[in-house]
């Protein structure tokens, strides 16, 4: 997916690019795989604001994803390529021999027409999902299952993938993107091949206006903030840790070491400058 620069006949369009789309086969949803998504504005349920900068945006219908592929063994076909504006990654619409359609992740390479099967014994091709028992070593999967049949959680935004690097008893080695090293059960269903859409990350908003639509609204500093609104305000930080505006650490970790999830990590991922020997 090539990028698309434009003509630089304004201010905000001088920096700005998109997609060109050319992957995409249709400009409809699919009706029936379609749910209202209601905004909440960054409140939680007694109405407090819980999350900050939150509010406005275009709004959009949420495309229901078949993240856990249970339809063992029932071959699909590939019908659309489509742009979702829910997450960074495309989705494709699958219709299955009985008539049932799906939503998956698309794949990069995967096209239109193509066949694609799910569950034991599935041929190790771009958009089967197998167990991760049954996958090569080396070969890159994505949306992968934590637990067996909850359904895909890591790698699903564009570009990404996990490798696959060893296996030992029950449980398979995965490489992520972060370097992190982490144990998965071998009854996982994880999919075969990378995320499309890999040049999303080159994209460049251009204006400010670009995150506005996306529900984004503006960060203010607290450096400049008084005292009185912010421990960061005044003329100086005063070389203290940054932190939020009730005095709480930011940038460290939160993972909770007793979850068993954070208990299977075989090494974190790297932080900081890579120091040379």
């Amino acid at each position: 997916m090539p990028v698309r620069q434009f003509k630089p006949v304004t201010k905000s369009s001088r920096f700005r690019s998109v997609p060109d789309f050319k992957e995409i086969t249709r400009s409809e949803p699919e009706k029936s795989l379609l749910e209202p998504l209601k905004k909440s504005g960054g409140r939680d349920n007694h109405g407090h604001i819980s999350m900050r900068r939150r509010g406005g945006g275009h709004k959009r219908m949420y495309r229901k994803i078949d993240f856990k592929r249970n339809r063992f063994g029932m071959p699909a076909t590939v019908e659309h390529i489509e742009y979702d504006p829910n997450r960074s990654a495309r989705i494709a619409l699958v219709a299955y021999e009985d008539g049932e359609k799906r939503y998956i992740i698309h794949p990069r390479g995967l096209a239109v027409g193509d066949k694609i099967v799910s569950g034991p014994g599935s041929d190790v091709r771009i958009g089967n999902a197998l167990p991760l028992r049954e996958v090569p070593l080396g070969t890159d999967v994505h949306n992968v299952e934590l637990l067996p049949g909850r359904g895909g959680q890591m790698a699903r935004s564009a570009g990404t993938s996990l490798q696959v690097v060893a296996k030992e008893g029950e449980y398979v080695t995965l490489r992520m993107a972060s370097t992190e090293m982490r144990l998965v059960h071998g009854n996982c269903l994880g999919t075969i091949g990378t995320v499309g859409n890999a040049e999303h990350e080159l994209l460049s908003h251009g204006k400010a206006g670009h995150s506005r639509w996306k529900g984004r609204r503006p960060k203010v500093r607290g450096e400049v903030m008084n005292p009185v609104d912010h421990p960061h305000g005044g003329r100086t930080r005063g070389g203290r840790n940054v932190v939020s505006p009730w005095g709480k650490k930011e940038g460290v970790k939160t993972r909770n070491k007793k979850k068993p999830s954070q208990r299977l990590i075989v090494r974190g991922r790297k932080r900081g400058k890579a120091t040379q020997s």
